[in-house]
């Protein structure tokens, strides 16, 4: 998440507009892009970037620039570059034309070989979180540290922020009884995430980032203090109930999971009847204040 913040800020765009294909103005000039609703990636037109790292005006030399630093990169076997893609967007005329584009993982790595001054802050931050990194590898109590800084530092209360590092150890608990039981990484811990999210709150992960008016970024960190609280109950139920029943493989652990969610889900039932309010709120990180205090 901090990668996708830091990199929105620092090309100046707004990704809030959910319209096909978005222009946007860095510094006076156009950098085009697009989100991807099933991938739930943003695209951003390679030649755009381009031409506001090399201060070029003319687009058609912008155009040349990346052609070159293009081939360049793959006769190095860069993967970011054989990994691009193109999508149409509005060109400069009006029409719509295939242009390269690439995800902000990509971008970065193609921005480390633009000799610019304006890339300098990109490497810089690249060469500090690799760093930091380095540092957690050794001892991992420092990436806790760390999260809390930073979420102090974008203005979470320190009670979410308790909750909040405490959800990443029940969930890391969850998952690693997961891997116990023989379920794989990837595709199927995500099934299994989306079936307690739709059994506990109603709604699957990306429908809860969409009730949210989420893209990209985490939707725990954007989980009022009560969402936080019956999340974590979902996972702990089911990780105390797969630790006593030993489940085999995918279905026996997405029938654990589904019992686990289930006592979250009356959690939030009586919670709701109780208060007359839903306990699944449409507030995100925009509405620090309002998140962080939210009790139902």
């Amino acid at each position: 998440m901090f990668v996708y913040l830091l990199f929105s800020r620092q090309i100046g765009l707004s990704i809030m507009d959910k319209s096909r294909t978005n222009i946007k103005l860095f510094e006076g000039k156009n950098v085009r892009h697009e989100w991807d609703e099933q991938e739930e990636k943003l695209w951003f037109s390679i030649v755009d970037v381009i031409a506001v790292l090399t201060e070029q005006h003319d687009t058609l030399k912008a155009r040349k620039y990346w052609n070159k630093l293009k081939q360049r990169l793959k006769e190095e076997g860069n993967e970011a570059v054989t990994k691009c893609h193109q999508l149409k967007m509005e060109a400069a005329d009006g029409k719509m034309r295939l242009t390269d584009v690439a995800d902000t993982e990509q971008l970065l790595r193609i921005v480390q070989s633009v000799p610019s001054p304006k890339a300098e802050p990109f490497k810089l931050w690249l060469a500090k979180v690799g760093s930091e990194r380095l540092d957690e590898t050794v001892d991992p109590e420092l990436s806790i540290d760390r999260a809390i800084q930073n979420y102090r530092r974008l203005g979470y209360s320190e009670n979410w922020i308790n909750q909040r590092i405490k959800s990443i150890e029940v969930r890391k608990a969850l998952t690693d009884e997961w891997g116990q039981s023989g379920v794989e990484q990837g595709e199927e811990y995500a099934t299994l995430t989306d079936l307690m999210s739709k059994t506990w709150s109603g709604m699957t992960t990306r429908e809860y980032r969409q009730h949210k008016g989420l893209k990209k970024e985490n939707l725990r960190d954007n989980m009022t203090n009560t969402e936080l609280v019956l999340n974590m109950l979902a996972e702990v139920a089911a990780t105390d109930i797969s630790i006593e029943r030993q489940p085999i493989g995918f279905d026996e652990s997405a029938d654990v999971a589904a019992e686990g969610a289930q006592a979250a889900k009356v959690a939030r039932e009586q919670i709701e009847s109780s208060t007359g309010k839903r306990v699944v709120s449409s507030l995100n990180a925009q509405n620090l204040k309002q998140l962080s205090d939210e009790k139902s």
